[in-house]
């Protein structure tokens, strides 16, 4: 699968951004203004479009909101408590037990993730989610499961990020930040080789964008169900 050059890097640069933008909205009181996007993109050091990457990412964890015309720009958000516990996810204890229920919270969750995409992913929506796809692609190709990892997380961010369910996407958004820091490899149970295992896992999540895509609700679901009891969902 052809790869945008830089892709993969650009999404980590994104959220490096996300993250210190995140940094700056815990240090002001709900509903400061934060800055223009410029001024914002300017002081994270990235480009345009790596900047409204981070942007996605940090209006999915309910941390921003933007406000055009005069005086407007970023801000951070007034959050309802409901919100605050989506973002209080990331302080659980990190034993694994709590991990294991942060897997089970996300299962229960993901059918309402990709209900909400059938309804309402754009053309725009669905090429960035195959952008993710060609990342998980050149992870495997290259044999780097934490790579894969990555990917395979900012492609289901990105699936949340659709919702307009902000509570939803951002409690979904916060157990896949908490799952995905306490994963260190995609290596499946058993004897099954690596590189078959991810290819399988990439072939997956290609068929449900694919779905997605082409508004297929019972086969979207289908395939939600199969990656929730496969070895991922442990991950």
């Amino acid at each position: 699968m052809t790869v945008v050059p830089g892709r993969p890097a650009a999404s980590g640069r994104a959220e490096r951004a996300a993250e210190r933008v995140a940094q700056l909205v815990s240090s002001v009181p709900p509903g400061s203004r934060l800055g223009t996007k410029e001024e914002l993109r300017t002081l994270c050091e990235v480009s345009v479009g790596t900047f409204n990457e981070a942007l996605r990412l940090l209006q999915a964890r309910g941390l921003v909101t933007v406000r055009p015309g005069p005086g407007g720009g970023l801000f951070s958000a007034e959050q309802s408590p409901m919100v605050r516990l989506g973002n209080s996810v990331l302080a659980l204890d990190t034993r694994q037990n709590d991990v294991a229920d942060a897997v089970r919270i996300r299962d229960a969750l993901e059918p309402l993730i990709v209900e909400d995409a059938l309804w309402h992913a754009s053309p725009a929506d669905i090429a960035r989610l195959r952008e993710h796809l060609a990342a998980m692609a050149a992870a495997a190709d290259e044999g780097d499961a934490a790579a894969f990892v990555r990917a395979n997380w900012r492609l289901h961010a990105a699936i949340a990020a659709i919702s307009p369910n902000a509570l939803l996407s951002s409690l979904y958004t916060s157990l896949l930040e908490l799952i995905e820091s306490h994963t260190l490899s995609v290596l499946p149970d058993g004897d099954q080789p690596l590189g078959e295992y991810v290819a399988r896992r990439h072939e997956l999540h290609r068929a449900l964008v694919d779905a997605l895509d082409r508004r297929d609700r019972e086969e979207a679901l289908r395939l939600t169900r199969e990656h929730n009891i496969s070895p991922e969902g442990q991950h």
